[in-house]
């Protein structure tokens, strides 16, 4: 991800990467992108960095796919939450919305935003949405 190559704040994840959710009431998650602030990722002994982490992400990213259903993918979004996580994105590609999850806040869903943003927890980072959704026709 330039963004994070460009501020250097943190560590970017792909959906290979297996995190440890258990110690925090979840199971072991692959979200389809991720991001741990730098300093919680360095705190993290040597050991714990190598294979499923046993950290929450600070960022998650779903990407539905075709195949998916809304409610289980929701419930991942709400576990995600529940471990620590600060802030997640679901993208719905068929019904062209984007849900945004946030620590101690309601859901809220955008309808075919151009583009979605954090300050607090992504700073600088802004994902453009018209590529996806001019794709989709």
């Amino acid at each position: 991800m330039i963004w994070n190559r460009r501020y250097k704040l943190g560590y970017v994840f792909d959906s290979s990467t297996c995190f440890r959710l258990k110690a925090f009431g979840g199971g072991d998650r692959s979200p389809d992108l991720s991001w741990v602030e730098k300093s919680r990722w360095d705190a993290l002994p040597p050991e714990d960095r190598r294979k499923f982490p046993p950290i929450a992400p600070d960022f998650v990213l779903e990407l539905m796919s075709p195949n998916d259903s809304l409610h289980p993918v929701r419930e991942k979004m709400q576990e995600y939450l529940d471990a620590g996580v600060r802030l997640g994105w679901l993208i719905n590609p068929e019904n062209q919305t984007v849900e945004l999850y946030r620590q101690g806040q309601p859901v809220e869903i955008l309808e075919k935003p151009e583009a979605i943003a954090n300050e607090e927890v992504l700073p600088g980072f802004e994902l453009s949405l018209d590529w996806l959704w001019d794709s989709l026709g």
